[in-house]
Protein backbone atom coordinates (compact mmCIF):
# COMPACT_ATOMS: atom_id res chain seq x y z
CA UNK A 1 0.00 0.00 0.00
CA UNK A 2 1.22 3.57 -0.69
CA UNK A 3 1.96 5.70 2.34
CA UNK A 4 -1.17 6.94 4.10
CA UNK A 5 -1.75 10.69 4.06
CA UNK A 6 -3.78 13.00 6.27
CA UNK A 7 -7.46 12.15 6.13
CA UNK A 8 -10.36 14.53 5.50
CA UNK A 9 -13.07 14.34 8.16
CA UNK A 10 -16.55 13.35 7.05
CA UNK A 11 -19.31 13.81 9.68
CA UNK A 12 -20.88 10.55 10.85
CA UNK A 13 -24.50 10.26 11.97
CA UNK A 14 -26.12 7.40 13.87
CA UNK A 15 -28.79 6.15 11.47
CA UNK A 16 -29.21 3.18 9.14
CA UNK A 17 -26.23 2.90 6.79
CA UNK A 18 -25.89 6.68 6.96
CA UNK A 19 -22.70 8.64 7.33
CA UNK A 20 -24.63 11.90 7.27
CA UNK A 21 -24.72 14.61 4.65
CA UNK A 22 -21.20 15.56 3.50
CA UNK A 23 -20.14 18.91 4.90
CA UNK A 24 -20.29 21.62 2.24
CA UNK A 25 -18.25 24.82 2.29
CA UNK A 26 -20.10 27.90 0.95
CA UNK A 27 -19.30 28.50 -2.71
CA UNK A 28 -17.57 25.15 -3.19
CA UNK A 29 -15.41 25.10 -6.30
CA UNK A 30 -15.78 22.34 -8.85
CA UNK A 31 -13.01 19.76 -8.38
CA UNK A 32 -10.78 18.91 -11.31
CA UNK A 33 -9.32 15.68 -12.68
CA UNK A 34 -9.52 12.08 -11.52
CA UNK A 35 -10.46 11.45 -7.89
CA UNK A 36 -7.97 9.43 -5.79
CA UNK A 37 -8.19 8.18 -2.20
CA UNK A 38 -5.80 8.00 0.77
CA UNK A 39 -3.86 5.16 -0.86
CA UNK A 40 -3.73 6.69 -4.32
CA UNK A 41 -6.48 4.43 -5.69
CA UNK A 42 -8.33 6.15 -8.52
CA UNK A 43 -12.09 6.15 -8.87
CA UNK A 44 -12.81 4.02 -11.94
CA UNK A 45 -16.04 2.03 -11.41
CA UNK A 46 -19.45 3.15 -10.15
CA UNK A 47 -22.00 0.55 -9.09
CA UNK A 48 -25.56 1.86 -8.86
CA UNK A 49 -28.28 -0.05 -7.00
CA UNK A 50 -31.64 0.76 -8.61
CA UNK A 51 -33.84 -1.22 -6.19
CA UNK A 52 -33.57 -2.96 -2.82
CA UNK A 53 -36.17 -5.54 -3.85
CA UNK A 54 -35.46 -8.99 -5.26
CA UNK A 55 -37.53 -11.89 -6.56
CA UNK A 56 -35.05 -14.39 -5.04
CA UNK A 57 -34.25 -15.08 -1.40
CA UNK A 58 -30.74 -16.48 -1.74
CA UNK A 59 -29.47 -17.63 1.63
CA UNK A 60 -26.12 -15.81 1.29
CA UNK A 61 -27.77 -12.49 0.41
CA UNK A 62 -31.47 -12.11 1.36
CA UNK A 63 -32.41 -15.02 3.66
CA UNK A 64 -36.14 -15.35 4.28
CA UNK A 65 -35.59 -15.27 8.03
CA UNK A 66 -34.63 -11.61 7.65
CA UNK A 67 -36.29 -10.59 4.38
CA UNK A 68 -39.67 -12.25 4.88
CA UNK A 69 -43.14 -11.16 3.79
CA UNK A 70 -43.27 -8.46 6.46
CA UNK A 71 -39.92 -6.88 5.54
CA UNK A 72 -40.26 -3.14 4.92
CA UNK A 73 -38.63 -2.24 1.62
CA UNK A 74 -37.96 1.35 0.63
CA UNK A 75 -40.96 3.37 -0.59
CA UNK A 76 -40.84 4.66 -4.16
CA UNK A 77 -40.38 8.25 -2.94
CA UNK A 78 -37.10 7.29 -1.26
CA UNK A 79 -35.55 5.90 -4.43
CA UNK A 80 -33.40 8.11 -6.60
CA UNK A 81 -35.23 9.02 -9.79
CA UNK A 82 -33.65 8.19 -13.14
CA UNK A 83 -32.85 11.89 -13.55
CA UNK A 84 -31.12 12.00 -10.16
CA UNK A 85 -29.15 8.83 -10.91
CA UNK A 86 -28.03 10.22 -14.27
CA UNK A 87 -26.98 13.52 -12.74
CA UNK A 88 -24.86 11.85 -10.05
CA UNK A 89 -23.39 9.41 -12.57
CA UNK A 90 -22.47 12.34 -14.80
CA UNK A 91 -20.35 13.86 -12.02
CA UNK A 92 -18.55 10.55 -11.52
CA UNK A 93 -17.92 10.13 -15.24
CA UNK A 94 -16.51 13.66 -15.43
CA UNK A 95 -13.91 12.67 -12.82
CA UNK A 96 -12.57 9.34 -13.97
CA UNK A 97 -15.33 6.72 -13.89
CA UNK A 98 -15.20 4.61 -17.04
CA UNK A 99 -17.58 1.80 -16.09
CA UNK A 100 -21.08 1.93 -14.61
CA UNK A 101 -22.74 -1.23 -13.32
CA UNK A 102 -26.46 -1.38 -12.49
CA UNK A 103 -27.28 -3.66 -9.56
CA UNK A 104 -29.93 -4.23 -6.89
CA UNK A 105 -31.55 -6.13 -5.26
CA UNK A 106 -32.62 -7.43 -8.63
CA UNK A 107 -32.28 -4.49 -11.03
CA UNK A 108 -34.73 -5.90 -13.59
CA UNK A 109 -37.52 -5.31 -11.07
CA UNK A 110 -37.11 -1.53 -11.54
CA UNK A 111 -39.74 -0.45 -14.06
CA UNK A 112 -38.59 1.06 -17.36
CA UNK A 113 -34.95 0.27 -16.65
CA UNK A 114 -34.15 0.50 -20.33
CA UNK A 115 -35.00 4.22 -20.14
CA UNK A 116 -32.32 4.70 -17.47
CA UNK A 117 -29.82 2.79 -19.61
CA UNK A 118 -30.62 5.09 -22.50
CA UNK A 119 -30.05 8.15 -20.32
CA UNK A 120 -26.72 6.86 -19.01
CA UNK A 121 -25.64 6.01 -22.55
CA UNK A 122 -25.63 9.75 -23.31
CA UNK A 123 -22.87 10.46 -20.76
CA UNK A 124 -19.36 11.18 -21.96
CA UNK A 125 -15.95 11.22 -20.29
CA UNK A 126 -13.71 14.31 -20.65
CA UNK A 127 -12.06 12.57 -23.61
CA UNK A 128 -15.45 12.11 -25.29
CA UNK A 129 -15.84 8.37 -24.74
CA UNK A 130 -19.01 6.76 -23.42
CA UNK A 131 -18.61 4.85 -20.16
CA UNK A 132 -19.11 1.10 -20.37
CA UNK A 133 -22.60 0.19 -19.15
CA UNK A 134 -23.05 -3.18 -17.46
CA UNK A 135 -25.69 -4.91 -15.34
CA UNK A 136 -25.77 -7.79 -12.85
CA UNK A 137 -28.97 -9.85 -12.66
CA UNK A 138 -30.23 -13.20 -11.43
CA UNK A 139 -31.47 -13.74 -14.98
CA UNK A 140 -35.04 -14.83 -14.21
CA UNK A 141 -36.54 -11.89 -16.14
CA UNK A 142 -34.00 -11.71 -18.94
CA UNK A 143 -36.10 -13.50 -21.55
CA UNK A 144 -38.31 -10.47 -22.12
CA UNK A 145 -35.96 -7.67 -21.04
CA UNK A 146 -32.61 -8.54 -22.67
CA UNK A 147 -33.44 -7.06 -26.07
CA UNK A 148 -34.81 -3.66 -24.91
CA UNK A 149 -31.82 -3.26 -22.60
CA UNK A 150 -29.42 -4.04 -25.41
CA UNK A 151 -31.18 -1.64 -27.78
CA UNK A 152 -31.06 1.09 -25.11
CA UNK A 153 -27.26 0.84 -24.96
CA UNK A 154 -26.36 -1.75 -22.32
CA UNK A 155 -22.94 -3.17 -23.21
CA UNK A 156 -22.49 -6.22 -21.00
CA UNK A 157 -24.36 -8.59 -18.70
CA UNK A 158 -23.38 -10.59 -15.64
CA UNK A 159 -25.79 -13.34 -14.58
CA UNK A 160 -25.74 -14.89 -11.10
CA UNK A 161 -26.13 -18.68 -11.34
CA UNK A 162 -25.11 -20.75 -8.34
CA UNK A 163 -25.88 -24.25 -9.61
CA UNK A 164 -26.96 -26.16 -12.70
CA UNK A 165 -28.56 -28.82 -10.50
CA UNK A 166 -32.22 -27.80 -10.41
CA UNK A 167 -32.84 -29.02 -6.86
CA UNK A 168 -29.78 -27.25 -5.50
CA UNK A 169 -30.60 -24.08 -7.45
CA UNK A 170 -34.17 -24.00 -6.12
CA UNK A 171 -32.86 -24.55 -2.59
CA UNK A 172 -30.36 -21.70 -2.90
CA UNK A 173 -32.75 -19.14 -4.44
CA UNK A 174 -35.43 -20.27 -1.93
CA UNK A 175 -38.35 -19.20 -4.14
CA UNK A 176 -38.51 -22.42 -6.18
CA UNK A 177 -37.29 -20.77 -9.38
CA UNK A 178 -36.13 -23.46 -11.83
CA UNK A 179 -32.64 -23.22 -13.27
CA UNK A 180 -34.16 -23.48 -16.73
CA UNK A 181 -35.60 -19.97 -16.41
CA UNK A 182 -32.12 -18.52 -15.94
CA UNK A 183 -30.58 -20.60 -18.72
CA UNK A 184 -33.37 -19.44 -21.05
CA UNK A 185 -32.60 -15.85 -20.03
CA UNK A 186 -28.92 -16.30 -20.84
CA UNK A 187 -29.83 -17.72 -24.24
CA UNK A 188 -32.17 -14.79 -24.89
CA UNK A 189 -29.40 -12.36 -23.97
CA UNK A 190 -27.08 -13.98 -26.47
CA UNK A 191 -29.76 -13.72 -29.16
CA UNK A 192 -30.23 -10.04 -28.29
CA UNK A 193 -26.58 -9.36 -29.09
CA UNK A 194 -24.81 -9.58 -25.75
CA UNK A 195 -21.36 -11.16 -26.09
CA UNK A 196 -19.07 -12.68 -23.48
CA UNK A 197 -21.76 -12.86 -20.81
CA UNK A 198 -20.26 -13.44 -17.37
CA UNK A 199 -21.75 -16.11 -15.12
CA UNK A 200 -21.18 -15.57 -11.38
CA UNK A 201 -21.27 -18.61 -9.11
CA UNK A 202 -20.98 -18.02 -5.35
CA UNK A 203 -19.42 -21.19 -3.98
CA UNK A 204 -20.41 -22.44 -0.53
CA UNK A 205 -18.85 -25.60 0.86
CA UNK A 206 -21.25 -28.47 1.33
CA UNK A 207 -24.00 -26.66 -0.57
CA UNK A 208 -22.95 -26.28 -4.21
CA UNK A 209 -19.19 -26.81 -4.38
CA UNK A 210 -19.70 -30.16 -6.11
CA UNK A 211 -21.04 -28.11 -9.01
CA UNK A 212 -17.79 -26.25 -9.75
CA UNK A 213 -16.59 -28.59 -12.50
CA UNK A 214 -20.08 -29.15 -14.03
CA UNK A 215 -20.63 -25.37 -14.20
CA UNK A 216 -17.31 -24.87 -15.96
CA UNK A 217 -18.00 -27.78 -18.31
CA UNK A 218 -21.43 -26.44 -19.27
CA UNK A 219 -20.11 -23.07 -20.47
CA UNK A 220 -16.69 -24.25 -21.69
CA UNK A 221 -16.28 -23.46 -25.36
CA UNK A 222 -19.09 -20.89 -25.30
CA UNK A 223 -18.87 -17.08 -25.28
CA UNK A 224 -19.82 -17.10 -21.57
CA UNK A 225 -17.17 -16.67 -18.87
CA UNK A 226 -17.83 -18.38 -15.53
CA UNK A 227 -16.50 -16.61 -12.44
CA UNK A 228 -16.28 -18.54 -9.17
CA UNK A 229 -16.70 -16.32 -6.10
CA UNK A 230 -15.66 -17.12 -2.55
CA UNK A 231 -18.57 -16.92 -0.07
CA UNK A 232 -18.10 -13.52 1.62
CA UNK A 233 -19.12 -11.96 4.92
CA UNK A 234 -21.14 -9.16 3.32
CA UNK A 235 -23.80 -7.70 5.61
CA UNK A 236 -24.86 -9.28 8.88
CA UNK A 237 -27.61 -11.70 7.85
CA UNK A 238 -26.05 -14.53 5.87
CA UNK A 239 -24.55 -16.55 8.73
CA UNK A 240 -21.06 -16.41 7.24
CA UNK A 241 -18.43 -18.83 8.58
CA UNK A 242 -14.89 -19.29 7.36
CA UNK A 243 -15.50 -23.05 7.26
CA UNK A 244 -18.08 -22.46 4.50
CA UNK A 245 -15.54 -20.77 2.22
CA UNK A 246 -14.05 -22.78 -0.63
CA UNK A 247 -10.71 -21.02 -1.22
CA UNK A 248 -10.01 -19.81 -4.72
CA UNK A 249 -6.87 -21.94 -4.80
CA UNK A 250 -9.02 -25.05 -4.32
CA UNK A 251 -11.34 -23.99 -7.12
CA UNK A 252 -8.35 -23.50 -9.43
CA UNK A 253 -6.95 -26.91 -8.48
CA UNK A 254 -10.24 -28.67 -9.25
CA UNK A 255 -10.55 -26.93 -12.61
CA UNK A 256 -6.95 -27.67 -13.54
CA UNK A 257 -7.37 -31.34 -12.72
CA UNK A 258 -10.54 -31.51 -14.80
CA UNK A 259 -9.58 -29.45 -17.84
CA UNK A 260 -6.07 -28.01 -17.59
CA UNK A 261 -5.90 -24.24 -17.07
CA UNK A 262 -3.18 -21.60 -16.97
CA UNK A 263 -3.02 -17.97 -15.74
CA UNK A 264 -4.07 -15.17 -18.09
CA UNK A 265 -3.12 -11.50 -17.80
CA UNK A 266 -5.70 -9.15 -16.26
CA UNK A 267 -7.72 -6.98 -18.62
CA UNK A 268 -6.98 -3.88 -16.54
CA UNK A 269 -5.55 -2.87 -13.18
CA UNK A 270 -8.08 -3.37 -10.42
CA UNK A 271 -9.92 -6.26 -12.09
CA UNK A 272 -11.32 -8.31 -9.21
CA UNK A 273 -11.32 -11.71 -10.93
CA UNK A 274 -8.06 -13.54 -11.54
CA UNK A 275 -8.27 -14.84 -15.10
CA UNK A 276 -7.46 -18.43 -16.11
CA UNK A 277 -7.66 -19.83 -19.63
CA UNK A 278 -8.13 -23.42 -20.76
CA UNK A 279 -4.90 -24.76 -22.21
CA UNK A 280 -6.78 -26.22 -25.17
CA UNK A 281 -8.18 -22.79 -26.13
CA UNK A 282 -11.77 -23.47 -25.04
CA UNK A 283 -12.17 -20.08 -23.35
CA UNK A 284 -11.52 -18.82 -19.84
CA UNK A 285 -12.80 -18.71 -16.27
CA UNK A 286 -12.33 -16.26 -13.42
CA UNK A 287 -11.85 -16.68 -9.68
CA UNK A 288 -12.77 -13.93 -7.19
CA UNK A 289 -11.02 -14.53 -3.87
CA UNK A 290 -11.93 -11.63 -1.61
CA UNK A 291 -11.46 -13.73 1.53
CA UNK A 292 -8.22 -15.61 0.86
CA UNK A 293 -6.58 -13.26 -1.64
CA UNK A 294 -7.79 -9.69 -0.96
CA UNK A 295 -7.56 -7.13 -3.75
CA UNK A 296 -8.05 -4.00 -1.66
CA UNK A 297 -4.79 -2.46 -2.92
CA UNK A 298 -6.26 -1.91 -6.39
CA UNK A 299 -9.94 -1.41 -5.50
CA UNK A 300 -11.37 1.42 -7.59
CA UNK A 301 -15.12 0.95 -7.00
CA UNK A 302 -17.69 3.26 -5.44
CA UNK A 303 -21.29 2.21 -4.76
CA UNK A 304 -24.45 4.30 -4.88
CA UNK A 305 -27.40 2.82 -3.01
CA UNK A 306 -31.02 2.86 -4.11
CA UNK A 307 -31.79 5.91 -1.98
CA UNK A 308 -28.65 7.83 -2.80
CA UNK A 309 -26.13 6.82 -0.15
CA UNK A 310 -22.54 6.69 -1.38
CA UNK A 311 -20.46 3.77 -0.08
CA UNK A 312 -16.73 3.36 -0.61
CA UNK A 313 -16.50 -0.35 0.29
CA UNK A 314 -18.67 -3.43 -0.16
CA UNK A 315 -18.14 -4.16 3.54
CA UNK A 316 -18.99 -0.63 4.72
CA UNK A 317 -20.82 0.11 7.95
CA UNK A 318 -22.09 3.51 6.82
CA UNK A 319 -22.67 5.61 3.72
CA UNK A 320 -22.86 9.29 2.83
CA UNK A 321 -26.14 10.93 1.87
CA UNK A 322 -26.01 12.39 -1.63
CA UNK A 323 -29.79 12.41 -2.03
CA UNK A 324 -30.11 15.12 0.61
CA UNK A 325 -27.73 17.29 -1.38
CA UNK A 326 -29.59 16.63 -4.62
CA UNK A 327 -32.99 17.45 -3.15
CA UNK A 328 -31.73 20.52 -1.31
CA UNK A 329 -30.62 22.19 -4.51
CA UNK A 330 -26.85 21.65 -4.57
CA UNK A 331 -25.23 22.62 -7.88
CA UNK A 332 -22.91 20.33 -9.83
CA UNK A 333 -19.81 22.01 -8.40
CA UNK A 334 -20.98 21.38 -4.86
CA UNK A 335 -21.99 17.80 -5.63
CA UNK A 336 -18.60 17.14 -7.21
CA UNK A 337 -16.82 18.67 -4.23
CA UNK A 338 -18.77 16.42 -1.83
CA UNK A 339 -17.92 13.29 -3.82
CA UNK A 340 -14.26 14.33 -4.04
CA UNK A 341 -14.12 14.79 -0.26
CA UNK A 342 -15.70 11.40 0.42
CA UNK A 343 -13.43 9.53 -1.99
CA UNK A 344 -10.39 11.54 -0.89
CA UNK A 345 -10.98 10.44 2.72
CA UNK A 346 -11.33 6.78 1.75
CA UNK A 347 -8.92 4.37 3.42
CA UNK A 348 -11.01 1.18 3.20
CA UNK A 349 -9.23 -2.17 3.08
CA UNK A 350 -11.63 -4.46 4.91
CA UNK A 351 -10.58 -7.73 3.30
CA UNK A 352 -6.94 -7.14 4.18
CA UNK A 353 -7.87 -6.48 7.81
CA UNK A 354 -10.57 -9.18 8.14
CA UNK A 355 -10.67 -10.69 11.64
CA UNK A 356 -13.18 -12.00 14.16
CA UNK A 357 -13.77 -8.40 15.23
CA UNK A 358 -14.45 -7.05 11.74
CA UNK A 359 -16.62 -10.01 10.72
CA UNK A 360 -18.91 -9.17 13.65
CA UNK A 361 -19.45 -5.56 12.59
CA UNK A 362 -22.93 -4.50 11.53
CA UNK A 363 -22.23 -4.07 7.83
CA UNK A 364 -24.50 -2.99 5.02
CA UNK A 365 -26.53 -5.79 3.43
CA UNK A 366 -25.62 -6.83 -0.11
CA UNK A 367 -29.25 -6.51 -1.25
CA UNK A 368 -29.19 -2.82 -0.34
CA UNK A 369 -26.08 -1.94 -2.28
CA UNK A 370 -25.45 -4.70 -4.81
CA UNK A 371 -22.39 -6.94 -5.07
Amino acid sequence: MPKRTARTTIPIADSRYDGGVPAMAPGARAPEGVFTDQFGRRLHDLRISVTDRCNFRCTYCMPKAVFGRDHAFLPQSSLLSFEEITRVAGIFVAHGVEKIRLTGGEPLLRKNLDRLVGMLAQLRTPSGRRPELTLTTNGALLRRLARPLREAGLDRLTVSLDSLDDAVFRQMNDVDCPVGDVLDGIAAAGQAGFERIKINMVVKRGVNDDGIVPMAAHFRGSPCIVRFIEFMDVGSSNGWRLDDVVPGAEVIRRLDEAFGIEPAAPNYRGEVARRWRYRDGAGEVGVISSVTRPFCADCSRARLSTEGKLFTCLFATHGHDLRALLRNGVDDAGLGAAIAAIWGARDDRYSELRSDATVGLRKIEMSYIGG
